[in-house]
């Protein structure tokens, strides 16, 4: 009787195992698709369904949502810069300063009480810049249009590698790109163009990432064993979206979606820091 328990209890665990990793896979090539398209790479979208669907240390959820930054970034990036819609000068002046510090941010783990409020605040900014988004798109009216018309102006050398430099940090210290905040902050700002945001944005999460990416296994965290199906969940999804996103523009259903995943995890996050 104790043996059958027992297997029963190891069925049990495998299958919730198997289910979570299904989740995951799924939520990942979704999220993939929808972010790749608006020259995202997802990490605040991989970070909002890992608090939904697990429980991961602080360390392994930065390096899965950096890894699969990473694949994503690459896909993106070819798309966008094969479209045309890349450009240096607008891209080097805000990476200067991102990469190294990105490589330190990754390097740091903060306490628990600090990491997933963090976490949380960082995913309700991100759902609070796709609903304005949704919001401006639905209220612009002709005249307003012709404002936004005016031509992008990059800022001096020294604000953008400022800029780039806080964002480059808070990407390694969250494990995220750091472009669900350089693009808003480029369009509102008018230094790029929509698709050229998009372009810009995705290189800066790729090297951003990979410099994170590099801070944070530096520590030796240990990988989940289902690490290369969400891999390949995160390349199929950035195929797609980012051959979307290349030619056109997602619509407002679409941010509005994500907008409630990233408030879902970010409720978890705050939950889990309370009762830590």
């Amino acid at each position: 009787m104790v043996q059958q328990h027992a297997i029963t209890g190891l069925i049990s665990t495998i299958m919730a195992k198997m289910t979570t990793v299904i989740l995951l896979t799924a939520a990942i090539f979704a999220l993939a698709i929808l972010y790749s398209s608006v020259g995202h790479a997802g990490a605040s979208g991989y970070l909002a369904a890992m608090a939904i669907v697990t429980v991961m240390p602080q360390e392994e959820m930065k390096a899965v949502a950096l890894t699969l930054n990473i694949f994503v970034g690459v896909i993106g990036s070819y798309r966008f810069m094969k479209a045309g819609h890349f450009k240096w000068s607008t891209f080097w002046p805000f990476a200067a300063c991102a990469v190294p510090l990105a490589f330190i941010g990754g390097l740091w783990e903060l306490p628990p009480l600090v990491f997933k409020p963090l976490i949380g605040v960082v995913l309700v900014y991100a759902a609070i810049v796709l609903a304005a988004r949704v919001y401006k798109s639905r209220n612009t009216t002709a005249q307003a249009a012709a404002v936004n018309a005016a031509p992008p102006r990059m800022p001096t050398l020294p604000i953008a590698m400022s800029t780039g430099g806080v964002l480059g940090l808070l990407a390694g210290l969250t494990g995220t790109g750091g472009g669900i905040f350089l693009s808003p902050m480029l369009l509102l700002a008018n230094w790029a163009s929509p698709q050229r945001t998009a372009a810009v944005s995705v290189v800066f999460v790729l090297v951003n990432s990979v410099a994170g990416l590099g801070g944070v296994i530096s520590d030796g965290p240990t990988l989940p064993s289902a690490l290369p199906y969400y891999a390949a969940a995160a390349i199929a999804g950035g195929l797609i979206g980012s051959g979307i996103g290349a030619k056109k523009l997602p619509g407002d259903s679409i941010r509005l979606l994500l907008a409630l995943v990233l408030l879902i995890g970010a409720a978890k996050m705050f939950i889990t820091a309370v009762s830590y």
